[in-house]
This record gives structure tokens, C-alpha cells and sequence, in this order.
């Protein structure tokens, strides 16, 4: 089965074999295991099986292996139960072993967990922000390199905080060499152009925001991310550091309302506006994604070249799930361009772009 096909699939077993496979190949092992896991713990009789069991939507493009993967994780993280612990340190590596834990654990705690089922994951990375940037010094050779910029999906605003982090892609570098936030990815192919950039504003929005302020939300943010992956630990760690110093700037707004509402905003001369998202494209209705597009086309008309504006992505190709990062500008940049594929978490970045 295709790639495009089995993002479409409401087979449990199918979604499941995918979704481990899946971080097994991106470095995760021990949530390899969890996630299969779920296998077993869906034959139990709690409502987290039988909400597993009788899911409404598409499996694996809801993500629904990893909301509750999150769910378990957080369980460990607040300290509400440790036995999943050596399964996420890699020290039970059996996997009838870890369903067993799965299901005791989901067994002892099914009312907490159910309500991890109610959204898809938040894990809001920070790494993914390397390719952003790197589409920003791309842009910065073709329209003026002061950036309005606003976030979709911004969840906890994470990376609407990325004009303080800084970055090294390949040998090329940005932003605060100071900042708590190192950014510095494994950069494959030639460097993307060195440039001075300016992030004169940046702002986002999300349908249920996370207040990185509160400590249980913060705390639910690590839970989705994958525990093997350190570096990403820490990253979060970096965020919340920053956004106590100054809070990111997040509405709760649906995507298409808030996109209306920046491209209505005046727009000062020689700054160029620049609409952005990182994976969570494939997570918006069809319908909202068709009136994001046909806003940003008709901004583009109006665009000139004192106030450009431009389309930065990091998504998902359905066919081949590799990660791409495509940019496009009004006005002379109407064609989207491809720069770069990325790892999902911004482990790596293999630029292709000029």
C-alpha cells in the first residue's frame, strides 16, 4: 500500500504497523513499541478501546496512535505512573512485555487517557523552524528581507518565537549566537544563502492554543513529544525558557478567519508579509484549506513589489510522506518552488533550493 493510500486508511492494524514503523525509522524505537502496543490494549474493555475500536475518522492521518501514545507519556512525565519508564529508557525491549505494561496502564487509568483521544497532537517543534528559516533567506534575494510574518497552527507558539533562536544551516548562520534555543540541524547539500534578515513582527493562531505559561500545559506539550528523542526534549525546554521571558503572540481563531484577518492589516512599505506552517496542513478540513489558498491568491494579485507577500510550508506530501519545504512570492514567485526536504522533527534538512 501506498504511502497516500494508507494516510487515507481506517484500518487500526494497517495505521498502527505504519505509524511504529514510521518511528522506528526516525530514531524512535521505544515508541515504536508503545504504539504497537495499542494493539493489544484495544482487545481490553475501556473506553479508550472502545473509542480506538470504533473511530469515526481516518486512523493515521488523525494521528490517533499518537494522541494516546501522548496520553501515556504524560502519565510518566507528572509522575501519575511510572511503569512505563523502562520502556521508554529501552530497558524492556520485549514486546509482549511492554503490551502488557500498555495495558495495565491503560487499564489503571482509562479516565484520564480517553480525553487524550479528543485532538490530534500538539508537538509543536522547534527543529522544524530550521527550514523556515532557510526559506526566509531564500526569500531575502528576491523581496525585501523585513518580514511580517503569521503562523497557522501555531499551538504554543513555538516557533513564533524563532526570531530568538539562533541557527546554523550548513555554513550558513542566524539569529542570537546567546539564545537558549540551537537550532543546528544536519544540513545536507550546499548552504542556503547567507543573508540579513529582519522579523519586524510575527504572530499566530490555533484552535486550542497552549499556554506555555502553565505548567500543565507545558508539561502536556513534552508529552507528545516522542521520549527517545532528547535533543527535542530539551528544545521544548528552551521554548518554555523563552516564553517566560516574553510570551509568544497566539490567538485562539480558526486558520481561515485569522488569515483574513493579517492580510486585511496595512502592511508598511518594504516589508514583505510571509504566511507560514509546519505539518499541520493535512490536519484542517478541505474546506478550510480551499478559502486559506484562494485568500492568499487574491492577496497576491494586489501584492507589489514595496509589499510583497509570500507562502512559506513545511508539509506533508500525501504520495511519498517525505516532508517538503515550498515557498512561493507575489509578485514574480507565483510557482512554488520545492527548496527542501526535511525530517519531520528537524533532525536534518536537505536543501536542494538556489
Amino acid at each position: 500500500m501506498s504511502n497516500g493510500a494508507i494516510m487515507d486508511t481506517s484500518d487500526f492494524d494497517a495505521a498502527l504497523d505504519w505509524q511504529a514503523a514510521h518511528a522506528e525509522e526516525n530514531g524512535a524505537p521505544c515508541t515504536a513499541r508503545i504504539v504497537r502496543a495499542l494493539a493489544a490494549a484495544v482487545e481490553g474493555d475501556t473506553a479508550v478501546a472502545q473509542r480506538m475500536t470504533n473511530w469515526p475518522g481516518l486512523t493515521l492521518k488523525d494521528a490517533m496512535p499518537l494522541r494516546i501514545a501522548g496520553g501515556l507519556h504524560y502519565l510518566l512525565l507528572s509522575a501519575a505512573d511510572d511503569r512505563l519508564a523502562p520502556v521508554y529508557r529501552g530497558e524492556i525491549t520485549d514486546q509482549a512485555e511492554v503490551d502488557a505494561l500498555v495495558c495495565a496502564v491503560v487499564d489503571a487509568h482509562d479516565a484520564a487517557l480517553a480525553p487524550w483521544l479528543d485532538g490530534p497532537p500538539q508537538t509543536n517543534e522547534a527543529g522544524r523552524s530550521a527550514s523556515i528559516m532557510a526559506g526566509l533567506l531564500w526569500l531575502a534575494g528576491r523581496v525585501p528581507a523585513k518580514f511580517d510574518m503569521f503562523e497557522l497552527g501555531a499551538s504554543a507558539g513555538v516557533n513564533t518565537m524563532m526570531d530568538r533562536y539562533f541557527y546554523r544551516l550548513g555554513e550558513t548562520e542566524s539569529g542570537p549566537p546567546s539564545s537558549p534555543m540551537q537550532i543546528k540541524p544536519e544540513w545536507r547539500g550546499a548552504s542556503p544563502p547567507a543573508a540579513e534578515i529582519e522579523i519586524t513582527a510575527i504572530c499566530g493562531c490555533d484552535i486550542g492554543p497552549i499556554d506555555l505559561s502553565d505548567t500543565d500545559a507545558a508539561l502536556r506539550l513534552k508529552s507528545y513529544v516522542w521520549p527517545d528523542a532528547q535533543e527535542r526534549m530539551q528544545r521544548i525546554d528552551a521554548a518554555i525558557q523563552l516564553a517566560g521571558e516574553r510570551a509568544p503572540d497566539v490567538v485562539q481563531m480558526d486558520a481561515s478567519e485569522f488569515v483574513r484577518e493579517q492580510l486585511a492589516k496595512p502592511q508598511e512599505p518594504g516589508t514583505t508579509r510571509v504566511m507560514f506552517h509546519s505539518i499541520m496542513w493535512q490536519y484542517m478540513p478541505e474546506g478550510t484549506q480551499n478559502e486559506i489558498t484562494a485568500a492568499i491568491m487574491a492577496a497576491g494579485e494586489k501584492a507589489s513589489a514595496e509589499k510583497p507577500l509570500a507562502w512559506i510550508a513545511l508539509e506533508t506530501d500525501p504520495a511519498t510522506f517525505r516532508h517538503e519545504l515550498r515557498v512561493r512570492y507575489w509578485p514574480g514567485g507565483e510557482e512554488e518552488v520545492c527548496l527542501a526536504h526535511a525530517h519531520p522533527h528537524g533532525a536534518w534538512v536537505e536543501w536542494s533550493g538556489g
